[in-house]
C-alpha cells in the first residue's frame, strides 16, 4: 500500500516545474501565478499481485480435524493443504475468479461397539470462488466472495482390501463448510490489505510543507492537492485497470518560506468518474529574468546604425534597457546622431510557435526628445525599429521547451520504487500564457502527455 504514496511523489515531482534560467538574479520577493494542473494516470494492477496478498496471508495447512469422536462420533479425521499457490483470473462480470488447489488427507474408522478398523487416504480437489470488488470512494475496498463449488482431481476412497469405501459425500460436506468459511477469510484479508485511507492521508500530508527548490535564489514550491477522481475498475484476464486524475495547485515563492498547508486526518472521498480521458495536460512554469531579455535586445540593437537622408545622416542606438509595466514589456532605446532622444516601444509578450520565441504584439511607440526638429528622423526611426522589434526581436524558448520535454520524458520512464513502474509519452509541449512578474517573465507551459503506472509488488 506504500505505492499510493509513490504515485503522489511521482506526480508532484513532475508538477514541480517552476524552472528558472541560469542568469536569474536575486531580487525582491516575487508573486508567481498559482497554477492549477491535473494529471491522468492509468493504473494497472496485475492479478498476480493480489494473488500474492492472498497467498502470503494464507497458511499451507488450511484445515485440520484431529478427533475421531467429534461431530457425533464420526470416526473421521481430515487435514487440508494448499498444493500450489492460489490463482486469480479476471471474470466477465467485473469479478475475480479464484482457484484454490487442495490436497486432502482423511482417515476413517469402520466398525461398531468401540471396535474400529482405520484406513487413511490422500486425494486432491480444486475449490473455486468468485469475488466482487468495489473500490469505494472513502478509499476502502469492499469485497463479496461466493463459493463456486469444487472439482475432484482424484476422488477419496478408503481401501479395506476387499472392501472399498467411497467417502466423497462425507468429504464434500466438510469441504462445503470450509469453502463458505474461506470465502469470509478472503474478504477479511482483502479488506485489511487494500485499505488505502491511511496511505492517502500520509501522501496528502507529505506535501503540507513547502519545498525549498533553490537555495541560491531562495525559491519555494508549494503543492496543494485539491481533488482526486477515480474511474470504475475494469477487469481483464490478468490484471485490473483504473484511471486516476489528481488535481493540484502549485505555487512558486521567493524570499521567506510560505506558511504550510494545514494537516489533515482524513482525505476527502475521491470522486467517482465513469469516464476519464487517457491523455492529460500538465501545466508548469519557467521563469526568464528581464535581464536576459535585455541582453538579447542589446546584442541585437546596441551600436546599430540607421541611415537617414540617403546616407547623409545616421541614427545610432547607444543604449537599450528593458522593463515591465503591467502586462507589457517596455524597450527603452537611447539614440544619438540624427535623433537624440529616448524611444519607448512597448508590447504584449506572446508566444510565436513557428519561430519558437517570445515576441511582442500590439506594440506602441513613444519618443522623448529635446529637439522638436527631429520629427522626420523620428518617423523614419519609428517605422524601422518597430518593424524590427515585431519581426526580428524575441526571446528564444527552444531550449526551455526541449529541456522541459526531455526532463518530463525522463521522469516518465523510470521505476521509482521496486515494483512501481511508470511509462509515458509527451505528445505536445508548448508555452501558452506569458506573464510579467516584477523582474521576471513567467512562461506557462502546457504539456499534453499520457502515463501508465504498473504496480508489480505490494
Amino acid at each position: 500500500m506504500r505505492y499510493l504514496i509513490s504515485v503522489f511523489l511521482i506526480f508532484f515531482g513532475l508538477n514541480a516545474g517552476a524552472q528558472t534560467t541560469n542568469s536569474e538574479i536575486k531580487s525582491a520577493p516575487l508573486v508567481f501565478p498559482k497554477i492549477k494542473s491535473s494529471v491522468m494516470i492509468p493504473v494497472q494492477i496485475p492479478l498476480a499481485e493480489i494473488s500474492n496478498i492472498i497467498n502470503s496471508s494464507t497458511p499451507n495447512l488450511l484445515f485440520e480435524d484431529n478427533s475421531f469422536t467429534d461431530n457425533d462420533n464420526d470416526q473421521f479425521k481430515v487435514k487440508v493443504w494448499k498444493t500450489r499457490p492460489i490463482r486469480l483470473v479476471g471474470g466477465i462480470k467485473q469479478n475475480l475468479l479464484i482457484e484454490v488447489p487442495l490436497k486432502i488427507w482423511a482417515e476413517k474408522g469402520i466398525g461398531k461397539f468401540g471396535l474400529y478398523n482405520y484406513q487413511n487416504t490422500t486425494f486432491e480437489t480444486v475449490m473455486y470462488f468468485s469475488t466482487q470488488i468495489n473500490f469505494q470512494n472513502n478509499w476502502t475496498v469492499a469485497t463479496k466472495t461466493s463459493p463456486l463449488g469444487f472439482k475432484w482431481v482424484t476422488k477419496p476412497v478408503l481401501d479395506y482390501g476387499k472392501i472399498k469405501v467411497p467417502i466423497t459425500s462425507l468429504i464434500e460436506s466438510t469441504l462445503q463448510k470450509q469453502q463458505a468459511d474461506f470465502s469470509k477469510t478472503i474478504d477479511e484479508m482483502l479488506a485489511e490489505q487494500l485499505n488505502f485511507q491511511k496511505y492517502a492521508v500520509l501522501a496528502w500530508n507529505n506535501f503540507a510543507q513547502p519545498f525549498h527548490i533553490s537555495e541560491e535564489f531562495d525559491t519555494w514550491l508549494k503543492i496543494s492537492p485539491l481533488n482526486i477522481s477515480i474511474s470504475p475498475l475494469v477487469f481483464y484476464g490478468d490484471r485490473i485497470d483504473f484511471n486516476m486524475e489528481i488535481e493540484t495547485y502549485s505555487e512558486t515563492f521567493t524570499g521567506s518560506k510560505p506558511s504550510p498547508s494545514p494537516l489533515v486526518k482524513n482525505v476527502a472521498n475521491f470522486k467517482n468518474m465513469p469516464n476519464l480521458p487517457q491523455k492529460f495536460v500538465l501545466q508548469t512554469t519557467a521563469n526568464i529574468p528581464l535581464m536576459e531579455a535585455e541582453e538579447i535586445a542589446q546584442k541585437m540593437f546596441l551600436g546599430k546604425e540607421f541611415d537617414f537622408r540617403e546616407g547623409k545622416s545616421k541614427i545610432i542606438v547607444d543604449g537599450v534597457k528593458i522593463s515591465g509595466e503591467e502586462n507589457r514589456l517596455v524597450l527603452e532605446i537611447h539614440t544619438s546622431g540624427a535623433l537624440e532622444g529616448t524611444s519607448f516601444i512597448s508590447g504584449i509578450p506572446v508566444y510565436d510557435a513557428e519561430k519558437r520565441k517570445i515576441a511582442l504584439s500590439e506594440t506602441t511607440y513613444k519618443l522623448t526628445t529635446k529637439n522638436i526638429l527631429h520629427k522626420a528622423a523620428a518617423l523614419l526611426f519609428k517605422g524601422k525599429i518597430v518593424n524590427l522589434i515585431e519581426t526580428e526581436y524575441g526571446i528564444p524558448t527552444a531550449a526551455i521547451e526541449d529541456d522541459a520535454r526531455k526532463s518530463i520524458e525522463e521522469a516518465f520512464k523510470k521505476e521509482y520504487y521496486k515494483g512501481l513502474k511508470l511509462s509515458g509519452k509527451v505528445f505536445d509541449l508548448k508555452p501558452t500564457t506569458i506573464l510579467l512578474n516584477g523582474e521576471m517573465l513567467t512562461v506557462v507551459i502546457n504539456t499534453e502527455a499520457q502515463l501508465v503506472l504498473k504496480v508489480t509488488g505490494f
